[in-house]
């Protein structure tokens, strides 16, 4: 049996309520799945439960960099900085198919938030920091350079003072995400998706010893038992804490932070930029593939956790700034291809703004024993999880007499790999492509592919033979077919979306192989004909969605925070 297999799904969840777990997960996203590779890793008994599909909130939604946090170093956060800008290195020496090396450009404009002397300061403080090497440390150009290396900031010739050149990396979340719960999994964890969390289990002196669960798919009841129950819900944090009846004191603040993405050709930046905004406020656009994406705001969030609005206003304070900075490119609503929002959970702090607060991860301890998490930023994932896991190790030791041993995430390859350097890697690549050519596929799907699946492209692509259809259908037929039955996809748009990035960086690509991959997920799931009408209808739903925008009030105002 496969435990990562949707078609295995009752057996998964028949064999997660028969055991009794040392620590159960709430919480499917990046900080979820590394305490459970963590604590899987250390010996640990583990199960994680995530209500909707793996990465579905916060950590498909991030800006999608492994980065150590330039900004913060403004907000004197030295530690925060010296952490994740070491981590970044660490986790792409554990996935360099995954986490890609990515040369960040910072325009340096005359009255802008960066002067060429505090940058170059800020910058070399940024590399000594982050323990940077080699020719990946800053580099500061002049105007003439930095034009020569990004042509598309022509138009701020008369303002422009240079720019600093600096090193970061890309990922995609959602793949990370899925990534860690498959090796966590490797090492004994039992995950599950589309399984809420309703309640805590407690024993007669008040103290939490397991979960109450509800499938959400077909609405099965169960309960499983735990010594620890760690919360790493996200924006969802606190919500489980009033179910505990301990939310006193620190509380979420959530903000909303919107990304849009174009085709490449009316956005083509050379390399990755963070430019200024006439706000006051940083920017992202990022490169990727066939698309250039753009963000992000900033802004308060009350609203639905689970359905958050991208609005026009938000798209238009997007355009607004990006062509404020490359006034050549005149991009408009039309260019947008598809958008993403996601909701940041800070730790609320009195008289900041959201930009303001600390993205820094902080531990809640409950009278009950509820341990919950919150904070943080995708890049200090590992480090989140060895610190709730060196506490559970604590706990257990105290409690029970038994220790584990200490992390070992620092060497654990992720699934995909391994490799052994970004070398590596593009050796690999070249050997994909060369295989595509053959099957009709040009050189865009091997970068896809690598940078999706790294290593298990070689099984996606023994599928892709055994389909009779145009090259890009059968492809995307094959990574349907891994997605069900190695990562635990239950709904086409846990594939279009999270396993293959197709919904925000090749939307158009959908409408082409939706029909072929609707009837593969009907037949290997063994859908009636109407849970297939209902699930093309969630389909369109999604892509309208993510792609069409409506103002939330009359005056059609941009966004800042």
């Amino acid at each position: 049996m496969s435990s990562l297999s949707s078609t295995n799904r009752k057996e998964i969840i028949q064999k997660l309520s028969d055991e009794a777990y040392g620590l159960i997960v709430v919480g499917g996203g990046i900080t979820g799945a590394g305490i459970a590779l963590d604590a899987a890793s250390r010996g640990m008994k583990a199960a994680l439960f995530e209500k909707d599909d793996f990465a579905s909130g916060t950590s498909s939604k991030s800006t999608k960099l492994i980065h150590g946090g330039l900004r913060y170093l403004k907000q004197f956060e030295v530690g925060l900085v010296r952490e994740v800008g070491r981590e970044r290195a660490i986790v792409h020496n554990l996935a360099p198919h995954l986490v890609l090396a990515e040369k960040m450009l910072l325009p340096l404009i005359k009255g802008g938030t960066f002067g060429p002397l505090s940058t170059s300061i800020g910058l070399f403080v940024y590399d000594f920091l982050a323990g940077v090497k080699g020719a990946d440390k800053r580099r500061m150009l002049d105007k003439k350079q930095t034009l020569n290396l990004e042509p598309l900031l022509e138009g701020q010739k008369d303002v422009l003072n240079g720019s600093g050149f600096y090193a970061e990396y890309r990922t995609d979340d959602a793949r990370l995400t899925i990534e860690i719960i498959k090796t966590a999994v490797k090492y004994g964890a039992d995950c599950i998706n589309y399984v809420k969390v309703s309640g805590l289990l407690y024993n007669e002196s008040g103290k939490v010893v397991g979960v109450r669960c509800k499938d959400t798919e077909t609405g099965e009841e169960f309960e499983v038992k735990s010594s620890y129950v760690v919360s790493a819900a996200g924006p969802w944090v606190d919500k489980l804490r009033k179910k505990d009846h301990s939310l006193k004191g620190k509380r979420l603040f959530l903000t909303k932070g919107v990304h849009i993405v174009v085709p490449r050709e009316r956005f083509p930046a050379r390399h990755s930029l963070y430019f200024d905004v006439p706000d006051g406020r940083m920017m992202f656009a990022i490169p990727r593939q066939r698309a250039t994406y753009i963000g992000t705001t900033d802004t308060p969030y009350e609203g639905d956790p689970d359905r958050i609005p991208i609005n026009q206003e938000d798209v238009d304070y997007l355009l607004e700034a990006t062509n404020h900075m490359f006034p050549g490119v005149n991009l408009s609503t039309d260019d947008v291809e598809s958008s993403w929002a996601g909701l940041r959970p800070l730790i609320y702090e009195e008289g900041k703004s959201a930009s303001e607060m600390s993205r820094k991860d902080e531990i809640f301890e409950s009278e009950s024993g509820l341990i919950s998490i919150a904070g943080g930023k995708l890049t200090g994932y590992r480090k989140m999880a060895e610190r709730i896991t060196n506490l559970l190790n604590k706990k257990f030791q105290a409690a029970h007499g038994k220790r584990f041993r200490d992390s070992q995430t620092i060497n654990i390859p992720l699934s995909g790999g391994p490799f052994q350097n970004s070398g590596e890697v593009d050796a690999y690549r070249k050997t994909v492509d060369k295989r595509l050519n053959g099957l009709g596929l040009n050189s865009y799907y091997a970068d896809y592919l690598v940078s999706n699946y790294g290593k298990q492209t070689d099984e996606i692509l023994d599928k892709f033979q055994s389909f009779n259809d145009s090259p890009e259908v059968a492809l995307a037929r094959a990574e349907a077919w891994y997605s069900i039955h190695h990562e635990l996809a239950l709904h086409p748009m846990d594939f279009f979306n999270r396993r293959s990035g197709r919904l925000y960086f090749n939307l158009p690509s959908i409408k082409l192989v939706l029909e072929p991959v609707m009837q593969d997920f009907q037949a290997y799931l063994q859908w009636t004909d109407g849970k297939l009408k209902e699930e093309k209808a969630k389909v369109r739903e999604e892509i309208e969605w993510v792609s069409e925008f409506e103002y939330s009030s009359k005056t059609g105002k941009a966004v800042s925070s």
